[in-house]
């Protein structure tokens, strides 16, 4: 149990160091920490220059962005706690000077290490780069802190594909971390190319592979400092704070929803009848945020590593069927801008159908998009996007086309150990809330953050879905009519049925296996 103290009393007065800080988490994290706890002391956060813009420039980016809208509008001020660090965690002490690392040294007691590459398709040297050796260069910051009481590390609820049933605890890893660090140090590409299927085993791509072994890293840290592991599920759009639906990037389930109502995805293999295990990322940091202070103030070590699953699948049952049902209704009530086609693709466990599907409304459409533009002389994309789409899905369908079980006890006894006011502030039970209004605030925030779509032109977009609608049904017609045409030109006894105008033919006469007509 914590000692008693609230979540802001912890943080008064606290610096904090965040790595990842830019990310979808990272931002959220951040905004909430200036908004609900305004005595927090300064928060480092780790950066680098990317796509030619500076640190400085990035962080001006961000700030601008409607996620800090009450922040901006309420405590303008607050946004001086904010350090950037011009550092990169694929470096020895991210690159940073002495005399940085000493002021880090003073002032930091939290460190939230949230930095990691989520691309599921991405190699094994990036993903073991940047998430199992990233995180270890992050500890061993961590060992130059003088002032540490928690070091927080964000991992994920898919690590350990091999359990049926996944419990806050950790599991052995498949191979040793250290070994596979040094393997992409010493092996080039086509070498950890060759070996790659073999050192992943049960794990379906790079990224759960290196999260696994990132949690090992941790373990072994626990000797020494004072660490915990965080799980969440699948990370989705905010519930509420500080605005709804708010997203900024289109991985996950609002990807997809919004690619079908785009008409540019209308198959995905998914197990309708499986549990959505998902979390939205404000209940994910108001845990995080919680989970700081909790294990912060314990006074005994406990003998394990403290790890809490970060998951809401289990307190109100949603199935992706049911994600896909609301997400249709509302798409076709409110349609977002220009689709490419009809919205009206479907979920199938069958591997057969999704593949036939997959060519006659993903890819032929593609090639014959980008076959009119060759033809008018401008740059063809549809088939690259689709090819994006494919792999995308590809990756996904292994999270979607098996159940997931993860038990919960720490997370749910989160609210517990809060007082009643900071239960709300920090909220992380959200059972009896509507979960429909929630999917449908999780698609107008992909509309207007993603998709930079204005909500006050729905009605003209709902003029030209009719059409769209019309448009679908009179290309089913002809394509119906079409192979129909075929059946009959192939088919002689059909063929004869269908003629119109001709003499009436006899029924022929079967002998045993052979066929006479009346001349025989």
């Amino acid at each position: 149990m914590s000692s008693g103290i609230s979540v802001r009393e912890f943080y008064k007065g606290r610096s904090v160091l965040v790595t990842g800080g830019t990310g979808f988490m990272g931002k959220v994290l951040i905004e909430k920490l200036l908004y609900s706890i305004p005595d927090i002391g300064n928060i480092y956060i780790i950066l680098r220059p990317k796509r030619g813009k500076s640190v400085t420039q990035r962080l001006d980016d961000m700030q601008r962005l409607p996620l800090f809208d009450r922040i901006r509008n309420e405590s303008p001020k607050a946004f001086k706690k904010i350090k950037p660090l011009q550092g990169d965690v694929l470096f020895d002490n991210f690159g940073l000077s002495a005399s940085v690392i000493e002021t880090l040294s003073e002032e930091v007691s939290v460190v939230f290490h949230f930095a990691a590459t989520l691309r599921l398709e991405a190699p094994l040297r990036d993903s073991v780069n940047m998430n199992t050796s990233g995180t270890l260069r992050t500890l061993n910051i961590a060992r130059q802190l003088k002032n540490l009481v928690i070091f927080i590390h964000l991992s994920t609820a898919f690590c350990y594909p091999d359990y049926e049933v996944l419990d806050e605890k950790l599991h052995a890893p498949p191979v040793k971390p250290e070994d596979v660090m040094r393997l992409i140090e010493w092996l080039d590409d086509k070498q950890l190319s060759t070996l790659t299927p073999v050192l992943l085993g049960p794990h379906p791509n790079c990224y759960t592979f290196s999260k696994r072994l990132a949690e090992n890293v941790v373990e072994e840290a626990y000797k020494d400092l004072p660490v915990v592991i965080a799980r969440p599920s699948i990370v989705c759009p905010t519930f509420k704070e500080p605005v709804p639906g708010w997203v900024d990037n289109l991985n996950g389930p609002v990807g997809l929803m919004l690619g079908a109502g785009k008409g540019v995805i209308r198959t995905m293999l998914c197990d309708g009848s499986l549990q959505a295990q998902v979390i939205p990322v404000d209940i994910a940091i108001n845990a995080l945020i919680a989970i700081g202070m909790i294990e912060g103030t314990k006074k005994e070590k406990l003998p394990a590593v403290p790890v809490y699953n970060l998951n809401i699948g289990h307190q109100k049952e949603t199935t992706w069927g049911e994600v896909l049902t609301v997400a249709k209704d509302y798409g076709r009530k409110n349609p977002l801008a220009w689709p490419l086609w009809y919205p009206n693709g479907d979920i199938t466990t069958n591997k057969f159908v999704h593949e036939y599907q997959r060519i006659l409304f993903h890819l032929v459409p593609a090639y014959f998009i980008d076959f009119l533009l060759l033809l008018c002389g401008q740059k063809r994309f549809m088939v690259r996007i689709q090819d994006r789409i494919s792999q995308g899905l590809e990756v996904l369908q292994y999270f979607t086309t098996r159940a997931w079980k993860f038990l919960c006890k720490n997370y749910d006894n989160i609210s517990k150990t809060l007082n009643k006011e900071e239960r709300q502030i920090f909220r992380t039970d959200i059972a009896n809330e509507d979960r429909n209004e929630y999917m449908r605030k999780c698609i107008d925030g992909g509309r207007v953050y993603c998709l930079k779509e204005d909500p006050h032109k729905i009605p003209m977009n709902r003029i030209y879905h009719e059409f769209l609608h019309v448009l679908d049904w009179i290309v089913k017609i002809l394509f119906w009519l079409f192979i129909l045409s075929l059946v009959i030109s192939w088919c002689e006894p059909v063929k004869r049925i269908f003629a119109l105008g001709g003499p009436m033919v006899k029924p022929l006469p079967f002998v045993g296996n052979a066929v006479f007509n009346d001349e025989s």
